[in-house]
C-alpha cells in the first residue's frame, strides 16, 4: 500500500472532524446564526436572543458592591407592591444594610415627605446603577443613579450613599440636587 493510499482515509477523517467541529462550536457557544442553517424548517420560529449577555458578580467586602446589592434587592422587594412579603423584605433589608442612625434618619425623612426614604420618591425606578465616587475618613461614597422611565430621554435621580468602611453598613443617604 502506498503512502498516498494510507493518507487519503486519514485526511478524509481529519477534514470531516474539522467540519463537524466548525459547525458545532458556534452552536455550543450560543453564537450560531439559526437562520443560516438550511436544515431548520422554514416555518419554525426562531427564538430571539438577547443583544447582550448580562452577568453579575459580587464581593461582600466591597462597600460599593454592597450598596449595589442593597439597592437591587430593595427595588425588587418594593417593585412587587402586591406581594405581602415585599414590605417585610424591604424592612429586613433596611435592618441589615443600614446602620441604626441611618435607619432613624430615613424614617424621619419619610415622615416629613410621605415617600420612600431609600429611593427619595413615592414610586419605584425601572433601573438603577451604583458607582464608587470616593472615600475618606473611614467612609466610602457610592453614587446611585435611579432611572424612572424608559425611552429616549429617561428621568433619572441620583443619591450619594455613604458607607462605613469598618462595618460596611450604609451610614448616610443624600439626594443629589
Amino acid at each position: 500500500m502506498s503512502i498516498r493510499n494510507r493518507m487519503t482515509p486519514l485526511t478524509t477523517v481529519a477534514l470531516g472532524a474539522s467540519l463537524v467541529l466548525a459547525a458545532v462550536t458556534p452552536a455550543l457557544a450560543g453564537t450560531a446564526d439559526t437562520a443560516a442553517h438550511p436544515a431548520a424548517p422554514a416555518a419554525a420560529p426562531v427564538a430571539a436572543r438577547p443583544a447582550t449577555v448580562t452577568t453579575a458578580q459580587g464581593d461582600p467586602r466591597n462597600v460599593t458592591q454592597r450598596v449595589a446589592d442593597f439597592y437591587g434587592a430593595y427595588i425588587d422587594a418594593v417593585w412587587d407592591g402586591e406581594d405581602p412579603a415585599g414590605a417585610a423584605n424591604a424592612k429586613a433589608l433596611r435592618d441589615f444594610y443600614l446602620s441604626a442612625p441611618a435607619r432613624k434618619k430615613v424614617s424621619a425623612w419619610e415622615r416629613r415627605n410621605h415617600a420612600d426614604g431609600i429611593l427619595f420618591a413615592q414610586n419605584v425606578p425601572v433601573r438603577w446603577k451604583a458607582a464608587y465616587t470616593g472615600s475618606g475618613m473611614g467612609h466610602a461614597t457610592t453614587r446611585v443613579t435611579l432611572t424612572w422611565s424608559d425611552g429616549k430621554h429617561p428621568q433619572v435621580t441620583r443619591i450619594d450613599v455613604q458607607s462605613d468602611l469598618t462595618t460596611r453598613k450604609i451610614a448616610d443617604l443624600k439626594a443629589v440636587r
